[in-house]
């Protein structure tokens, strides 16, 4: 068994306590009003917690808050759009997302 394999297996058995079951990763002038929105209303109306960036204060560094929200979510979905690859940000967040899924044992 490869390293990282064991590594995913030992970590996902570990018992751990999510923040929230759903961190999504997208293009906001893509999404956000459009599918992400009905997304968020199904999510919540199924009492399923999804992590929210509007709630990251104005000034705040954004980096910081939505790499912790990646760590503390139990489940991770990228949302592809046209712009989403064009995006440091969306590229930044799909490399934290692959680092928790080898090391947390995140989906």
């Amino acid at each position: 068994m490869a390293q990282s394999s064991l590594m995913a297996s030992s970590s996902s058995s570990l018992p751990r306590t999510w923040k929230y079951r759903v961190f999504t990763s997208f293009h906001g002038s893509d999404v956000r009003k459009s599918f992400l929105s009905h997304l968020r209303k199904q999510f919540s109306c199924n009492g399923i917690s999804m992590f929210d960036d509007q709630g990251i204060e104005r000034g705040e560094s954004i980096a910081p808050a939505l790499t912790e929200a990646i760590r503390q979510s139990r489940i991770s979905i990228v949302i592809l759009s046209k712009n989403y690859a064009a995006s440091g940000w969306c590229l930044n967040e799909l490399v934290e997302i692959f680092k928790c899924k080898e090391e947390l044992g995140q989906l």
